[in-house]
């Protein structure tokens, strides 16, 4: 059964569920807005069990070995950076009404899995998915990660159903075939891709002067993700690095406006 959702608002979007009887959904702590009264709440260190899977018997575990195998799955999202426990949200037997957003002003995506397909996306992206959407982590390998800093810690989604998705600023899809088969992109605008993509990280130009400009004062720091294949890759139009730098540039702009501080010598906004 596909979830229905509905995506509202524009510089900060959030997802509104219309979540059916026998419906589970599960999200990254501190991704809840607000539910009707018949919706059921429970924190838990594992995802739901997928439609038709005996309840507590994870694939290939059952009993302490479930829970362990529980206890595993949270210490590696933990040691990722993510959400350590998930919230799983059920109804009582009606339909129930949820919704759900990403921690920063951008938009929401879902994608719909198909059970056959693999989707991948940094750090942070997920926000909620259906029962039968697996959550995992997935490393990207030690080249990536010294190299580029973000991307070296994946998200990995499997299986079948709906997943919600969250990034800053606006959304592009494209596809790397459409332009030469090749991206490289700023490792922050980088949001997800399905298996068809190679991703990867490469230096910034070469060891030379201009190499050092553009890696110095080029705002791109020293190396660019690469995206290769044929397949859907989402970008966005806002880093979480730039947002952070912007926020900490303008911290006392008042003083600017007021003409106190040093910010009101050269800030040129004093009326």
């Amino acid at each position: 059964m596909t979830l229905d959702v509905q995506l509202v608002g524009n510089a900060m979007q959030m997802a509104v569920v219309n979540l059916a009887a026998g419906q589970t959904v599960y999200s990254e702590a501190g991704k809840f807005l607000f539910c009707s009264d018949d919706v059921v709440i429970e924190t838990k260190l594992s995802q739901p069990d997928a439609p038709g899977q005996p309840q507590g018997q994870p694939a290939g575990a059952g009993g302490f070995g479930g829970l362990l195998r529980g206890a595993m799955d949270a210490g590696k999202r933990m040691l990722a950076g993510e959400s350590f426990a998930f919230q799983h949200f059920t109804t009582r037997g009606g339909d129930g009404l949820l919704a759900l957003a990403g921690v920063l002003p951008g938009e929401m995506r879902v994608l719909e899995l198909d059970g056959a397909t693999t989707w991948f996306a940094e750090k942070d992206a997920f926000v909620a998915a259906e029962a039968g959407v697996k959550f995992d982590i997935a490393f990207a390998g030690a080249r990536q990660g010294f190299s580029g800093g973000e991307g070296f810690v994946l998200e990995k989604f499997t299986g079948l159903g709906s997943l919600l998705i969250a990034g800053a600023g606006n959304f592009v899809d494209i596809n790397p075939a459409e332009y030469g088969g090749r991206l490289r992109v700023d490792t922050g605008c980088v949001v997800a891709w399905d298996q068809n993509i190679r991703y990867g990280v490469e230096r910034v130009g070469s060891l030379n002067r201009q190499g050092v400009m553009n890696a110095v004062f080029g705002g791109e720091g020293l190396s660019l993700a690469t995206l290769e294949g044929d397949g859907r890759v989402i970008l966005q139009s806002m880093t979480i690095d730039g947002l952070a730098k912007a926020l900490a540039k303008n911290t006392g702009a008042g003083d600017k406006k007021t003409g106190a501080g040093m910010g009101g010598l050269f800030g040129g906004s004093a009326d």
